[in-house]
């Protein structure tokens, strides 16, 4: 059995070996000199049978974890019982240290593979990713169930709201999409340009600008640069107001902040997103012309004249059709996320990320999938 010195804190009942007594204060303030004589005696908790604590003198936390690591969770916690003359906040120290010692010792460790470490992440985002697709589900019926309810009732209109989140959404974005499409039609026309020449079908060019601005592009793209652009400020404009508590105040006034944040941006996004894509589709096209005149000598007459024998009117409505059904996501996913700014900076931060890369997510597969069902449907 471990010997003690006979010191100020710890002693032996001279009547009877395996009973220890507890003396002295353990206290932080001689914390190191009772580490001291604890230190290599963790043995106790096994040699020894009982615990007189009678003696003992002030005690704190620091000094019932030695007393914890010395006699072990079990004794520490039978004597803490027996002693029924101690104080109670004593005896409640005693055995909570106990049973968090208790606890530190039966938990396994975690000896788990890297497979389940892997399987574990994944079972974690596709949970994740169920509770957004829910979540968007549900907050698209609650819009739209805002939308039927005030369709009927003009007083309810909001026309200031639209008119001002016009101006943010369209009118400020369209030198950026402009330039952006130009550059894009540009590029495509010297692509064009690179492998048709080499077959002598350099005039088909002009029909690979329009199909593919037309159908995929320019709505797209659009698409991308407002899910940039537009939903990330929809979250930070949202989230901020919720982060000061705003939205609360508008909820105390009598107020639905459905009617009052989402639903103008909702309709001003959808109608912002169709005039954005017909610019983009002008301003890829005339891209796509500068090129042609530049390097492959199709004159602008030439270039128009083979966009009206080639190009169908149903290109370019398919595409429109696109435009509503990809700002009416976007203002979604922005406003949704708006609302899931727990209150911090930090929070605003990165619920305005998530709802960029939702939203261009989301976008790029409906893209896909509608450009299926035009396949599919033969249009």
């Amino acid at each position: 059995m471990p010997a003690f010195p006979e010191n100020a804190f710890l002693s032996h009942n001279p009547n009877d070996p395996m009973h220890l007594v507890i003396k002295g204060d353990w206290t932080l303030e001689h914390y190191a000199e009772l580490r001291r004589l604890t230190s290599g005696q963790g043995g106790a908790r096994t040699a020894f049978m009982r615990v007189d604590l009678t003696r003992l003198g002030k005690l704190d936390t620091a000094g019932g974890q030695l007393l914890a690591e010395l006699l072990g969770s079990d004794l520490l916690d039978a004597s803490a019982e027996q002693h029924s003359d101690m104080p109670q906040e004593r005896r409640t120290l005693l055995r909570r240290i106990a049973q968090t010692l208790s606890t530190e010792a039966e938990t396994p460790a975690d000896n788990r593979s890297a497979v389940a470490d892997m399987l574990e992440s994944v079972g974690q985002g596709t949970m994740i990713f169920w509770d957004h697709l829910v979540s968007l589900l549900g907050f698209i019926g609650v819009v739209l169930a805002g939308i039927a309810r005030n369709l009927f009732k003009p007083t309810n209109w909001r026309v200031t709201a639209v008119v001002a989140q016009l101006e943010q959404t369209a009118l400020n974005a369209v030198p950026i999409v402009a330039l952006l499409t130009f550059m894009v039609g540009a590029v495509i026309a010297f692509l064009g340009a690179t492998v048709l020449s080499a077959f002598g079908a350099s005039i088909y060019t002009v029909d690979l600008i329009a199909f593919s601005f037309l159908r995929e592009f320019a709505v797209l793209l659009t698409a991308i640069l407002m899910a940039g652009r537009t939903a990330s400020a929809f979250t930070a404009q949202i989230g901020s107001m919720k982060a000061n508590e705003e939205i609360d105040a508008i909820r105390t006034l009598g107020l639905d902040p459905l009617d009052i944040l989402v639903l103008p941006r909702v309709l001003a996004m959808m109608i912002a997103m169709p005039i954005l894509t017909f610019i983009a589709m002008l301003s890829g096209l005339f891209g796509g012309a500068v090129v042609c005149a530049l390097a492959l000598d199709i004159s602008p007459t030439m270039f128009m004249s083979t966009l009206q024998q080639n190009v169908e009117m149903h290109h370019f409505l398919l595409g429109l059709a696109k435009a509503p059904v990809f700002a009416f996501l976007i203002a979604i996913i922005g406003c949704l996320e708006g609302f899931k700014v727990s209150g911090s900076a930090e929070s605003v931060g990165e619920h305005t990320t998530s709802s960029v890369v939702q939203s261009i997510f989301v976008v790029i597969l409906v893209d896909a999938l509608a450009a299926l069902f035009y396949m599919q449907m033969g249009w």
